[in-house]
């Protein structure tokens, strides 16, 4: 009908244009497109940052002839933009589908008042549904592979009447019209329905006409093998096992043979099967008891028809019964006979399925035939040298059996031995897996990995199903299992230095190095000097390979008996240790409490200076004692709180602290040069006692400077001046050294990184809120700072860490993580949630959409003259009534204009507002309370809610009283994810805590209400903090009452009390204020 391509649409706008509008045509931006067809004009909404009102406007002939849209792109290039061209591309899809043909039009509307009108007649008629499943001859259909089942349906309300169609049946429901099957029943979709049962066959069923309807799209042609015949569907495989999936809980008929069962259900168990064991010195006969039809209904047995019953049987049985079942089934017979010379292996190696298959009734000549004994498999194992032997014996009683020996039997009694031919087996394949060699009926191996493999793997399997003996020279092989280790780990406080040292029990200190070198090249096992065999793989010895990796230890140092490390090495070991249990390792007191202290530094005893106490938040306390424990100990770290949280705040503390305790010494801060005056200025202010000095100035100056910093408590410098000034720091040792913004060092080869670095002081701090931003690269270089040597050098940082990182290697990320914990402090804002205010409140504001914005300045101007005219009239004290109802009036407009404008159909700036605001909340997890004055804008948004299938709780005035307080407690526990509220019935004597964000849709003139309101959420019981938003439109009256409510929020307070309003303490010029919009 219309003319419109997409390189139409191409060559009306630009590359990106086109673009942009083809991603907010598939993101559905696109809203309430409307189409005169009288004029062949189109109308739409396009959500931008904005709705933006778009017209196209085409001719008879199809072609575009104008087009517009309301924003700024538009007015000023009056050339197609993004929100014209996103138009264009939904009127082409439509028009595509016919959408704007009269006559689809009108049948559309057809089709929407039927199916209203169907449901609003009520319950639909139950019909009767029979499934009639006839087994297909077995022979045939398993060899021509063709389909195994034929299912014809029977319908019907009084009486059943055969479906001779199922397609037309199918077809029927499809299109909801109506199919004749008698003069007594017609079936008509719109006023009969299946019952619960039958539907998800019906269901199943369609879904199999329209993939065959789907192939015939694709094809051009019907296939030549149609599952639908007449008034059959033919069913085979997969096809036919999800048939009886559905049909489980339902009654049905089989024809099996011609043979009509009726009433057939399907159970999930195996076959009730019954065997007869009869037979003479010349033969045994295996008969399946029974007389009721016996068919196997898929191909993988799954399935068994018996009787008047399915059964789903077990995948045992189905394995083992499957061969019986064939034979029986080729021959047509119910016996199997096995010959004297198979009788033997029958007993052995057929029997004892067959008892796991169904009962077995043996005569009591077959009994006296056999002899039934316990077996008891032995294996004795020997070393002679450098070879291990097996002698293997099966015994059953007095009978011996040599699986290896070509004489067989060493004892016979004449009877038929029933063999545990499953567990001989078992034990022979695990022989196999070590690939013995065979000679003189025993069995040797005669290589080492063999030997090894067989002793380490194999024996313990082995032992499971046979009695093992060993002889001395072989148990002086065999291997420590779990080795057991002996150490301990000590904090020397003379020199701060880690002792680390440890032994396994009966391994001499000489092998520990080529033990884990074994490990490190990942080796099976190690030959200990004894010749046992030590097996590499165990927890333990892996383990402590790792940690002598990660903490750096040469081969050298594993024959040391006792190895010195950083102090800083403390708290990885102890983590490691823990995490993998290895409780072996003797701890003197001072490495625990030193472990402690930092992990736990609120409970140290560092006092806050009193200058500070009243002024500190309990995370900045716990921020300066975790700072002042590293101190302590001769360590460095890196405070990383989030931005705003109070870094230099803790710092200073620190200092101050320092200068109480220990007397007065210099320390020295790096900062951004913008940074000195600020840090200067937080001095003062929190620490008056501590005397500051900025280097700044000329290089005399700073020079001079310097020399006199002797006498300052702190030095503050800026990143630019140490590159220059370096050389004058060289004599000078500090306290402190303090790197604010340490992100300025990140690249280690830069000046600053290598001027810092060189700077002498007792303690290193890093603070930044990003301790990286690109690359690992960049941590390292602020811990080379704070603790050099911590992360190794740069390259083995690189290879250990950074480029396993890079290459998704979680190990090497969690065993960074780990090294980083103890030293880098980092808060954010919602980790300390408790120390921020526990209601944090926003105004929002929206704008009036273009139509709204109209109908807003129209009536604005008109109620000015009102207004005017009734205060002229009546005075201002008498006409507060009518002011009250033009300024309610001027809010309905904000809040949506369709609670004052009849037939109005357009947006409402702050209802979009809403549903983004609403939409982000709840994918973020948070729960809403919705409070607005007006009951008909909840109608609105609660209409919304219901069409985009958000759960939510409505309460107004109308709900009874123990209603509202079930809903109440269903939201608390979790029901809803958004609570509506009108302001004056939900705004007290509620107890919301389950809600974590609260939205005022309308500002109501007295914050006093609003509190209230709020104060559903706020209250004791919330754990979470509470986020208030207030939507007001912006350049209207509700900014105006916002402003005024700011400015005059003191006097509400102490003035307005319950049951007043704002409006009733305004000035004839706060009025005037008002309207001036």
């Amino acid at each position: 009908m219309f003319k419109i391509s997409k390189e139409a649409i191409y060559s009306l706008s630009t590359p990106l244009r086109y673009k942009k509008g083809m991603d907010y045509f598939r993101d559905r931006r696109v809203k309430s497109l409307s189409f005169n067809q009288e004029m062949l004009l189109f109308d739409a909404s396009v959500l931008g940052t904005r709705p933006y009102n778009v017209q196209a406007q085409f001719a008879k002939s199809g072609n575009l002839t104008d087009y517009s849209c309301t924003c700024s792109d538009f007015e000023k290039n009056n050339k197609c933009c993004k929100h014209i061209a996103a138009v264009l591309f939904l009127i082409k899809e439509k028009d595509e589908q016919g959408f704007f043909n009269s006559s689809v039009q009108k049948k559309a509307a057809k089709d929407i008042f039927q199916f209203f009108s169907d449901k609003s007649s009520g319950v639909k008629l139950p019909v009767n549904m029979e499934f009639n499943l006839e087994l297909i001859n077995r022979k045939y259909s398993v060899s021509k592979r063709g389909p195994l089942a034929a299912l014809s349906l029977r319908i019907g309300r009084d009486r059943l009447y055969i479906v001779r169609n199922i397609r037309q049946l199918l077809e029927c429901l499809k299109n909801n019209t109506e199919i004749v099957f008698g003069k007594g029943f017609t079936f008509d979709p719109s006023i009969h329905d299946f019952r619960e049962n039958d539907k998800s066959v019906i269901l199943y069923l369609q879904e199999i006409w329209q993939n065959e309807n789907l192939v015939h799209y694709f094809t051009g042609e019907l296939s030549k093998y149609s599952t639908f015949i007449d008034k059959d569907i033919f069913l085979s495989g997969a096809a036919l096992k999800r048939l009886l999936q559905l049909l489980h809980d339902t009654q049905f008929n089989v024809i099996h043979n011609n043979i009509k069962i009726q009433n057939v259900i399907i159970k999930n168990q195996d076959l009730p099967l019954e065997f007869t064991l009869t037979g003479n010195a010349s033969s045994i006969d295996l008969n399946i008891n029974t007389n009721l039809p016996l068919d196997q209904i898929t191909s993988d047995s799954e399935y068994f028809l018996y009787g008047d019953t399915i059964y789903r049987v077990s995948t045992a049985q189905r394995e083992y019964f499957k061969p019986f079942f064939n034979y029986m089934q080729q021959e047509n017979v119910n016996r199997i006979t096995f010959i004297e010379k198979d009788k033997e292996r029958f007993f052995s190696e057929v029997l004892p399925y067959v008892e796991k298959t169904g009962k077995v009734y043996i005569d009591e000549n077959v009994q006296e035939m056999v002899q039934r004994v316990n077996f008891e498999p032995e294996i004795y194992l020997d070393k002679f040298e450098d070879i291990i032997t097996a002698d293997v014996k099966f015994k059953y009683g007095d009978r011996i059996i040599n699986p290896f020996s070509a004489f067989g039997d060493q004892v016979s009694m004449g009877k038929i031995l029933v063999r545990d031919m499953e567990k001989e087996g078992v034990i022979l394949d695990l022989l196999g897996e070590s690939d013995f060699k065979v000679n003189a009926n025993r069995i040797y191996l005669d290589e080492e990995e063999k030997i090894f493999d067989f002793v380490n793997t194999i024996v313990p399997k082995l032992q499971e199903y046979t009695q093992i003996f060993y002889s001395e020279s072989f148990k002086s092989m065999t291997m420590k299992r779990l080795p057991s280790f002996s150490g301990f780990l000590r904090l020397n406080t003379l020199n701060n230095f880690l002792e680390f040292s440890f032994d396994m029990e009966g391994v001499g200190r000489d092998e520990l190095s080529s033990i884990f070198r074994n490990v490190r090249e990942k080796k099976k096992y190690f030959r200990l000097k004894n010749g046992a065999f030590l097996p590499l793989d165990s927890d333990g010895l892996v383990t402590m390979s790792e940690l002598i990796d990660q903490l750096g230890l040469t081969m050298d140092d594993l024959d040391s008996e006792l190895v010195q490390l950083p102090m800083y090495r403390a708290f990885f070991i102890d983590g490691m240790l823990k995490e993998t249990g290895m409780k072996f390792f003797e701890r003197n007191k001072a490495f625990k409490d030193l472990v402690h202290d930092i992990q736990e530094p609120s409970e140290t005893e560092f006092q806050i200076p009193e200058t500070l106490k009243g002024i500190l938040r309990n995370y900045q306390k716990l921020g300066f004692k975790w700072l002042k424990t590293l101190s302590t100990y001769g360590l460095g770290g890196i405070l990383a709180d989030d931005m705003g949280l109070g870094k230099t705040l803790q710092v200073i503390t620190l200092l101050q602290y320092d200068k109480n305790v220990s007397g007065p010494a210099t320390s020295i801060v790096i900062v951004p040069t913008s940074l000195i005056y600020n840090w200067c200025s937080e001095v003062d202010k929190f620490a008056p006692d501590l005397k500051i000095t900025a280097v700044v100035g000329n290089k005399a100056e700073r020079e001079e400077l310097i020399r006199e910093s002797v006498n300052s408590d702190v030095i503050v410098t800026s990143y630019a001046l140490i590159r220059r000034d370096i050389e004058d720091y060289k004599d000078y040792i500090f306290r402190y050294c303090i790197l604010d913004e340490a992100q300025h060092i990140k690249n280690p080869a830069s000046q600053a990184a290598k001027a810092v670095k060189q700077l002498v002081s007792q303690h290193r701090f890093a603070l930044t809120g990003t301790p990286m931003e690109n690359n690992l690269t960049e941590l390292w270089s602020v811990f080379d700072f704070i603790l050099p040597g911590y992360l190794r050098s740069h390259g083995k940082f690189v290879e250990k860490f950074e480029s396993p990182i890079s290459k998704g290697d979680n190990s090497a990320l969690v065993s960074l993580s780990k090294q980083l914990k103890p030293f880098i402090l980092r808060r954010l804002k919602q980790d300390v949630l408790k120390e921020l205010p526990e209601k944090i409140e926003h105004t929002i504001e929206a704008d009036l959409t273009d139509e709204q914005k109209k109908l807003y300045v129209a009536y604005l101007e008109k109620a000015k003259g009102d207004i005017l005219k009734e205060i002229n009239e009546n005075g201002y004290e008498r006409s507060q009534i009518k002011i009250l109802s033009v300024l309610t009036r001027l809010r309905q407009l904000c809040c949506h204009p369709s609670l004052f404008v009849d037939n109005y159909e357009g947006d409402s700036g702050k209802l979009l507002l809403l549903k983004e605001i609403v939409g982000d909340s709840l994918t973020s997890g948070h729960r809403i309370l919705l409070f607005s004055q007006f009951t008909s804008m909840l109608a609105i948004i609660r209409q919304w809610l219901q069409e985009d299938g958000i759960d939510y709780l409505y309460l107004d005035g109308s709900t009874p009283a123990d209603e509202r307080m079930k809903m109440v407690t269903n939201f608390n526990n979790g029901q809803g994810q958004i609570f509506l509220l009108s302001l004056k019935s939900g705004g007290t004597g509620l107890n919301l805590t389950g809600a974590d964000t609260v939205i005022h849709y309308d500002p109501w003139w007295n914050p006093a209400v609003e509190d209230q309101a709020t104060d559903r959420a706020y209250r004791i019981g919330q754990l979470k903090t509470v986020h208030v938003m207030k939507l007001v439109t912006h350049g209207t009256i509700e900014e105006k009452i916002l402003h005024l409510k700011d400015r005059k929020k003191q006097l509400v307070d102490a003035v307005i009390q319950s049951g007043e309003t704002l409006i009733t303490k305004l000035t004839k010029e706060e009025l005037t204020e008002l309207f001036e919009i």
